[in-house]
């Protein structure tokens, strides 16, 4: 699969995942406004996906620089940085990784804005090693989650957790191919995930690009499905998970946890550290992003209801960390207490 994102000759090139599965198209970015532009409006999207995009986008608006004459006058580039940065983490407020990212290019604006040539240099490469590192998360991150995946069995999934919310492997698909990859007989159920159709659109085309069989089910019928033994695991993705385990994933994965409690079936969260903010106490105070009533209203220019329909839109929901059985992380499987799991990571320490 060609990269979801990436930096190329001074521009940042990223797959339109709005159009899949229907049309592959590269949108290529020569600002960070227009990076932002596209976190917004879902060109890209997952969380890890997403804090990639928004080290690309810092770095280019510092790119974009070299030829100000600003450069020259004191405080014009901090003031520029602080700009740049505002406008990229205004997009998406529920991913955390975004946030995560910013803190890291900021740090080596501090350290480096003295020299502008040196800080733009240095914040390219950062960038960069950000993008590949998350590759190899990711892989981790699926080494850990495989052994909980029974062999002959059939896994629930939700939106799109996969390659393209990623830099290229995933995090809940990532721990499918990795149980794949050792032998294991896997079989996915994809729900559609409406509105915006991730589970259809994305994660259904990523599986059938990789020959691992999949099923499409709408949203309504993951009750039916659990009750009738067709499912063995659930396990998801996340855009913010709290210190205590709370998990904001994308809108409906609260009511799989709770079937799936009911139907005494594992619900898994697979996420990098990244991905834990110890900083938010429980799932109550993660930001929940709300969209435009148009996502709900039309898809792809056709309309499903009446045009001044009133509509709520969120676009995520907290599951308690009590319904979630484990939480997959590069480091190792959490389990509860999450609260003390989570405390005791020293990746977390280390950001």
């Amino acid at each position: 699969m060609h990269p979801v994102i990436e930096w190329k000759d001074g521009t940042v090139v990223m797959l339109d995942q709005r159009l899949l599965p229907s049309e592959k198209k590269f949108i290529i970015h020569r600002g960070h406004l227009e990076v932002a532009g596209s976190i917004k409006d879902m060109v890209i999207r997952g969380a890890p996906a997403i804090g990639i995009a928004a080290a690309y986008g810092i770095a280019l608006g510092v790119a974009e620089l070299r030829d100000n004459p600003g450069l020259n006058t004191p405080g014009f580039l901090q003031s520029r940085f602080k700009a740049i940065v505002n406008a990229i983490t205004a997009t998406r407020p529920t991913a955390i990784n975004l946030f995560w990212a910013a803190a890291r290019m900021e740090k080596i604006f501090r350290e480096n804005k003295q020299d502008y040539h040196l800080l733009r240099e240095k914040l390219i490469a950062a960038a960069i090693a950000l993008d590949k590192e998350d590759f190899e998360v990711n892989r981790r991150i699926g080494a850990n989650g495989q052994t909980l995946l029974k062999n002959d069995s059939t896994v629930l999934t939700h939106c799109n957790a996969g390659a393209l919310a990623t830099a290229g492997y995933g995090t809940a698909l990532g721990v499918i191919r990795a149980a794949v990859a050792n032998g294991k007989t896997i079989r996915v159920m994809a729900g559609e995930t409406r509105p915006y159709l991730q589970g259809a659109r994305l994660t259904v085309w990523e599986l059938q690009e990789d020959g691992i069989p999949v099923t499409l089910i709408t949203d309504s019928m993951a009750g039916h499905v659990m009750k009738k033994g067709m499912i063995q695991a659930v396990i998801v993705g996340a855009d913010r998970i709290a210190a205590n385990g709370d998990t904001a994933n994308k809108i409906g994965t609260y009511s799989l946890a709770i079937l799936a409690r009911h139907h005494g079936l594992p619900f898994y969260v697979a996420a990098p550290l990244s991905t834990i903010d110890a900083d938010t106490p429980s799932g109550d105070t993660i930001p929940i992003e709300e969209r435009d009533a148009a996502e709900v209203i039309y898809f792809q220019g056709r309309m499903t209801a009446r045009p001044h329909t009133a509509v709520f839109n969120p676009a995520f929901d907290v599951t308690p960390a009590g319904l979630i059985t484990a939480i997959i992380t590069e480091e190792k499987v959490l389990v509860p207490d999450f609260s003390r799991a989570i405390a005791s990571l020293p990746g977390l320490r280390q950001k």
